[in-house]
């Protein structure tokens, strides 16, 4: 796979988890300037990836507890986050130096 990056987790004790990718809710950097401002609105602001993986220590974050997912970003506990189903939130993208 070129220009692929693999993230490891122990697949014997990791946990399915749910992420929140945000992105700009516009897709204009002036939507006022636009007649109608909901004409800007960028319909992928959010992405819901399901059946992530996770350490399972994980499990007992708390809402605004952060780690760092490898090469992906800062992620926040969110406050819809049980020990069942555990939700994070990207707070903060890194930079990646796979994308060109």
């Amino acid at each position: 796979m070129k220009g692929a990056t693999l993230h490891w987790v122990d697949a014997a004790t990791a946990v399915d988890a749910e992420a929140r990718i945000y992105d700009y809710l516009f897709s204009d950097p002036e939507p006022d300037a636009a007649e109608d401002f909901l004409t800007c609105l960028n319909p992928d602001s959010l992405e819901i990836v399901e059946g992530i993986k996770v350490e399972k220590a994980l499990a007992d974050a708390k809402p605004t507890d952060s780690f760092q997912f490898l090469r992906l970003g800062y992620f926040a506990a969110d406050k819809d986050s049980t020990p069942d189903h555990l939700v994070f939130n990207r707070a903060v993208a890194l930079k990646d130096s796979f994308k060109k």
